[in-house]
């Protein structure tokens, strides 16, 4: 992959005042077997149901808000830290997928194996933004670890999510099937998910 076609994508995210990476020309096509489409109400149960991530945040929560991001876009570092303010009030599922490159996918299984994961996740999007390319990850990945990972880039393709960072989750006040692409702030987030002020 060029560095012009990573560059692009992101170029024109940026001047249309977009906060999410698009995935690249490389980016595997679903098969016929997983590339039915998941409607928007069907959307919160598909990815509650399939994707596999980290949890962090109030485990017991009855609010899971469920994020699809590659460990490789600056802007999914920019919404993890806006949600580290909301871990006390809803429980998150960081779900990776590899759209990005080929560090995405061992970058992946790395964040999803940590121990401390909120620790590894912070330390790992801190490089990402400081352009020093994310941590270090073995290209050995468990086969159970890679399955999952591309049974969530399928997810993503099968929700019609185009870019990354990309939320699923139910309103808290509401209840309704709220999705949405691109990073947010601490306080819009927080508005979006019906959480009140953060």
């Amino acid at each position: 992959m060029t560095i012009r076609r990573l560059i692009l994508p992101l170029v024109a995210a940026m001047a249309l005042g977009l906060s999410a990476c698009s995935k690249t020309d490389s980016t595997p096509t679903p098969t016929a077997e997983t590339a039915t489409a998941i409607a928007p109400a069907q959307a919160y149960e598909a990815v509650a149901a399939q994707a596999k991530g980290f949890t962090v945040g109030a485990l017991m929560s009855a609010h899971t808000v469920y994020v699809l991001f590659d460990p490789q876009c600056p802007h999914c570092g920019h919404l993890w830290n806006a949600a580290l303010p909301l871990l006390g009030k809803t429980r998150f599922v960081w779900v990776p997928v590899a759209i990005m490159g080929s560090k995405s996918m061992p970058q992946g299984a790395a964040l999803m194996q940590a121990a401390d994961p909120v620790a590894a996740m912070s330390a790992h999007e801190q490089s990402i933004l400081s352009g020093q390319g994310g941590m270090s990850a073995s290209s050995s990945i468990p086969d159970d670890v890679a399955a999952a990972i591309q049974t969530n880039t399928q997810l993503m393709d099968r929700l019609g999510a185009a870019s990354v960072p990309f939320i699923v989750a139910r309103h808290t006040r509401s209840g309704q099937v709220i999705t949405r692409a691109g990073a947010l702030s601490t306080e819009a987030l927080s508005e979006f998910l019906g959480l009140g002020q953060p």
